[in-house]
């Protein structure tokens, strides 16, 4: 079996690559990759030579580089997107584009060839800020950015060319992913690396806002299930039911690295500021998948990461001026 990997130098993207080629020794993994600020092929250095991974440097919105890479290719797994949602509030062109324009060409490219499965990664927050109950995959979608409001067209798009066209697309939604390599401008990255160099962790508002994190090993197994498992045309929520405020996360993050709450700085609340993300996924939980790892241990192995790996980290905040570009505008000076 060979297999697509859009946007697979990024976070999700490269951890589910390095999930395929270690669960099937006999398939193939192509990936395409446009390699934006937050793609980076030392997440794939590891794969260097093994024949049974590729690498195209191309872009989702681009024809050419789309039939290029889908030669031969019977399982997408589409992760290509901008996907931060305080860059969506500062300029929204390129989210509409790559999430909208770029999903709408590869479901072009894979129309008429006879691929067996289309998996399409969303985001929760195409459904808006929840109340007590977790939304089911009918609720009606509300986002509140820029990007939500993309992922959430691009959700559609794959749908619609299931019912219009019969391409064989699932799509799942999952909750805020965290884990080994994923870029630093995130909360749990961004804060332990902050951390880590006696900085500023900013906090927006009162840090209130309530998220389900899902480690992303888990996430990995989840799409797997879907794509094995899911019925087509349908939409499967991927969360674990553990909902922490940002405040308290930014506690547990400084206790595990032995850092003063000090460094705690609240700032202003961003735009449009979702209070809380809650998911069902009875759905999910039918087809036999379960998180594997409690979320004390997920965390506490993704903070050994990146403090064994500050050579990855510290590379992309000095070599990327786009990070600091970013950040400066986002928190001020005074978070740096």
């Amino acid at each position: 079996m060979k297999y697509l990997v859009t946007g697979g130098a990024g976070f999700i993207g490269s951890n589910f690559v390095h999930f395929l080629l270690s669960r099937d020794s006999t398939c193939e993994v192509v990936v395409l990759d446009a390699l934006t600020y937050a793609g980076n092929l030392e997440n794939l250095d590891d794969l260097k030579g093994n024949p049974r991974f590729s690498f195209i440097h191309g872009d989702v919105r681009d024809r050419e580089a789309v039939a290029g890479s889908l030669e031969g290719v019977e399982g997408v797994f589409h992760f290509a997107a901008e996907t931060h949602v305080d860059r969506s509030i500062l300029g929204s062109s390129e989210f509409i584009t790559t999430n909208v324009l770029g999903t709408h060409t590869l479901l072009e490219g894979c129309r008429t060839r006879g691929i067996r499965r289309f998996l399409h990664v969303g985001t929760d927050e195409v459904y808006g800020s929840a109340e007590e109950v977790g939304f089911p995959e009918t609720a009606v979608l509300a986002p509140s950015s820029p990007y939500s409001a993309s992922k959430a067209a691009a959700d559609l798009l794959a749908l619609a060319y299931h019912k219009t066209y019969q391409l064989p697309v699932v799509v799942t939604r999952s909750s805020n992913n965290f884990g080994p390599y994923q870029f630093p401008e995130k909360m749990i990255p961004l804060f332990v690396t902050q951390a880590a160099e006696n900085r500023p962790l900013p906090v927006y508002g009162d840090g209130m806002q309530k998220r389900d994190w899902l480690y992303v090993e888990d996430n990995c197994e989840a799409i797997w299930t879907v794509y094995e498992k899911g019925e087509i045309g349908t939409i499967y929520n991927v969360g674990t039911g553990t909902v922490l405020t940002n405040l308290a996360l930014t506690r547990e993050i400084l206790r595990l690295l032995g850092k003063s709450e000090t460094l705690i700085r609240h700032v202003e609340d961003r735009p449009g500021h979702d209070r809380c993300y809650l998911l069902d996924c009875t759905r999910l939980f039918r087809l036999g998948w379960a998180p594997r790892q409690s979320f004390s241990e997920a965390l506490f192995g993704t903070i050994e990461w990146y403090k064994t790996h500050e050579a990855w980290w510290k590379g992309i905040k000095e070599k990327k001026a786009s990070f600091q570009q970013y950040y400066e505008a986002q928190y001020g000076k005074r978070g740096v």
